[in-house]
């Protein structure tokens, strides 16, 4: 029991100190092989984006390590949901992610208005490792309740409570088994982020070399104005 604390707490200091380097380096593009932006975004609400498919739902556990629908964390913002595990070292992967997620939180709190109508959510692909303590020592202030843009850190009760939820939004993964087959975690081999409206549609799917907060930032406010407008969202083809 007290190894596995050790590693946990030995996990979220890697991920931190992979958090601090990218967010305070010179060289992050090199820390995080963030592909190049050749081209500059277009204007927030000058575009559409389509409806891809309604969010799946399902049981998650909180970093309070209390159990919630799924839904409760997918609808009523816009909301941000990426897939993580709290001790990847991947630089094109989790910590991209974080990375990301991380700077535009920045812009977005510089404009409290527009950053109390989102939210984030990673959601754990190793529910045997990352406990609801887990998430919540990983998670540290970014967690915090009082903040415009909330950030919420959640884990599932076991892997076939998330494998759903991975399967009805395309993300692809490979199951580990233990010595008697049984599945211990998911792990996953391409970086996806999801980007829900306030009714839980999924509108948009970033991959690695999409993955820009500044076109982020502007589909968050398309879909912001969007809502203030009250204009029908883009139908999918």
């Amino acid at each position: 029991m007290q190894s596995g604390k050790i590693l946990r707490l030995r996990a979220r200091c890697v991920a931190w100190v992979c958090v601090l380097l990218i967010a305070a380096s010179g060289r992050a593009s090199e820390l995080t092989r963030r592909p190049r932006q050749q081209f500059i975004a277009p204007a927030a609400g000058s575009y559409a984006l389509p409806v891809i498919q309604q969010a799946p739902n399902g049981k998650v556990l909180g970093s309070d390590g209390h159990a919630y629908d799924f839904d409760r964390f997918t609808k009523g913002r816009i909301t941000l949901l990426s897939f993580m595990y709290t001790y990847c070292a991947d630089p094109i992967g989790c910590p991209l992610a974080f990375a990301t997620l991380h700077e535009l939180r920045e812009r977005l709190l510089a404009a409290p208005e527009l950053a109390r109508r989102v939210r984030f959510v990673s959601l754990s692909f190793d529910p045997v490792n990352d406990t609801p303590e887990a998430m919540r020592l990983y998670a540290g202030p970014l967690a915090d309740a009082a903040s415009a843009l909330r950030w919420h850190f959640l884990t599932t009760a076991s892997v076939s409570q998330l494998q759903p939820i991975i399967d009805d939004l395309g993300q692809s993964v490979q199951v580990q088994v233990d010595s008697k087959g049984r599945p211990t975690r998911l792990y996953n081999h391409m970086l996806k982020m999801f980007l829900l409206d306030a009714q839980g549609r999924v509108r948009e799917i970033y991959s690695t070399a999409f993955l820009h907060p500044e076109v982020m930032f502007n589909d968050v406010k398309t879909l912001s104005i969007e809502q203030e407008r009250g204009l029908p969202p883009a139908l999918r083809p």
